[in-house]
């Protein structure tokens, strides 16, 4: 079966009778047992998809068909889907089986979505490159020395390698476009609260936020139309109307756009990402487009403002996986006391158990004022700075990663390292605005890296538009 490199080619294929959605269905499911040794399915939903496909080209004859019929969704293993397991990567959940779906798993299904799987993750999105899944790494299918980035690296490796044409992820701090970037895909964090977190399995509440990876801007669009909207299960899903973002993708407006000064000259960045960066504002100038460079002080201060409140909310989050109700319980408790220690310290991998004692730490009563308090207020100082350069711009440009795909081993020794991974990505979380990272480059390595944009909050629809003309102008 050919290659698809869009959902437009297979509605095409699909309406002229070239292919039916079993076929398609089956087709990837060869794929990915094909590509095992990447690592990158837990589990493949053959059954489920396989009927789903049969009822999909029935409605297609009928033409009773949803708008995303045939298009074929993995799920990263943190959102959960009624009657399959879900462990978020975790000992401390395997073989736990929902009970319910996710809101956007029902809204992906209501429109003739096929769910073909659960992909690989750093165990409950806890890290930046997959290697803490307590199932083995994720290679990235580009180079399987590499690492795919983290944390919903199997979501990108899984649309890369072509074993689906899109995958849903979670991006607390870039958790979908630093692995974008790595693997050469498209990856969107909306804005928060444009889509329902019901049914993503919580790292860190006030920064989680489900998105898409695709090979297209067109298709993150469609996704976003359907999966976007209030929700009564999820108090901070907006109720604001949802835009038609897959036909409201045409714009021929010349926008005003911001690059960070201290983003472009920080130390870790790559030569080479520096230069297309700069490449790209130069072409973007040359499209009419303004483009300058603005002063954003608090560069330094993202990083440590990120990991001190989302491990505060993860300490609280991870509390209810103590062993008594349900997932991992240790063989080897004795009595309540040995129950909690044993199966939570047996249970939860070194990155998770680390970020959970930091967590802890920071909201402890002599050290609550001293960290969780201060971190809460840069964040709105953050907040503020990045709002006061959007409302005169329209979008801010830089890069998704300081570097492309580093291989495995590298940085993991040093928990700091990785954590500056997230340099560029974790403002957008910080803030609730939305970010995009669209595959714009090519190292000499020959490995993709990702160019970010971010937008006003509520702007995702005019993202993806100008995404979609810059994706075509450089």
């Amino acid at each position: 079966m050919k290659t698809y490199n869009s959902f437009a080619e297979i509605h095409s294929d699909l309406s002229n009778n070239t292919i039916s959605c079993v076929e398609l269905t089956q087709s990837y499911i060869k794929n990915i047992h094909d590509k095992k040794s990447l690592n990158i399915f837990l589990e493949v939903f053959e059954q489920s998809a396989l009927a789903k496909a049969k009822e999909v080209d029935e409605k297609l004859k009928n033409k009773t068909a949803g708008k995303l019929a045939g298009m074929v969704i993995a799920l990263k293993d943190n959102i959960v889907y009624k009657g399959h397991k879900v462990s978020a990567s975790s000992k401390i959940l395997e073989n736990f089986e929902s009970l319910f779906s996710a809101t956007v798993v029902e809204r992906l299904l209501a429109e003739d979505a096929i769910i073909i799987g659960r992909c690989n993750c750093d165990e409950f999105a806890m890290g930046s490159s997959n290697e803490n899944s307590a199932f083995g790494n994720v290679l990235n299918p580009l180079n399987t020395k590499c690492v795919p980035g983290g944390s919903s690296g199997g979501s990108a490796a899984a649309v890369a390698a072509d074993l689906c044409i899109a995958a849903l992820g979670t991006d607390t701090g870039g958790s979908i476009r630093q692995p974008a970037s790595f693997c050469g895909v498209v990856g969107l964090k909306p804005t928060y609260g444009r889509v329902s977190r019901y049914g993503a399995i919580a790292y860190a509440s006030s920064f989680d936020q489900i998105g898409p990876l695709t090979k297209t801007v067109e298709d993150a669009a469609l996704i976003m139309e359907v999966m976007a909207g209030t929700d009564e299960y999820d108090s901070t899903a907006s109720s604001q109307p949802v835009p038609a973002y897959s036909k409201e993708l045409t714009t021929t407006k010349k926008y005003k756009i911001a690059y960070l000064k201290e983003c472009l000259e920080a130390d870790g960045l790559d030569a080479e990402i520096k230069n297309r960066i700069y490449d790209i504002i130069e072409k973007l100038k040359a499209a009419g487009h303004t483009v300058e460079a603005v002063n954003f002080p608090y560069l330094e201060y993202l990083v440590p403002t990120y990991y001190v409140l989302t491990t505060a909310e993860a300490s609280s989050n991870l509390a209810r996986f103590d062993g008594i109700n349900y997932g991992y319980r240790s063989p080897n408790a004795t009595d309540l006391e040995s129950t909690y220690k044993k199966s939570r310290s047996e249970g939860f991998g070194k990155e998770v158990q680390r970020r959970i004692m930091l967590g802890t730490f920071v909201l402890s009563a002599g050290y609550y004022d001293a960290y969780y308090s201060k971190g809460q207020k840069v964040r709105k100082l953050i907040q503020n700075k990045t709002n006061e350069i959007l409302s005169n711009y329209d979008f801010i440009i830089l890069p998704s990663t300081p570097g492309t795909a580093f291989e495995f081993g590298q940085k993991g020794a040093d928990p700091i390292a990785m954590y500056l991974e997230d340099i560029f990505t974790v403002q957008a979380n910080i803030t609730g605005i939305p970010a995009i990272s669209l595959p714009l480059g090519t190292h000499s390595k020959g490995l993709p890296f990702g160019v970010q944009l971010m937008g006003n909050m509520f702007s995702d629809g005019e993202l993806l538009a100008f995404s979609k003309q810059l994706s075509e102008t450089v």
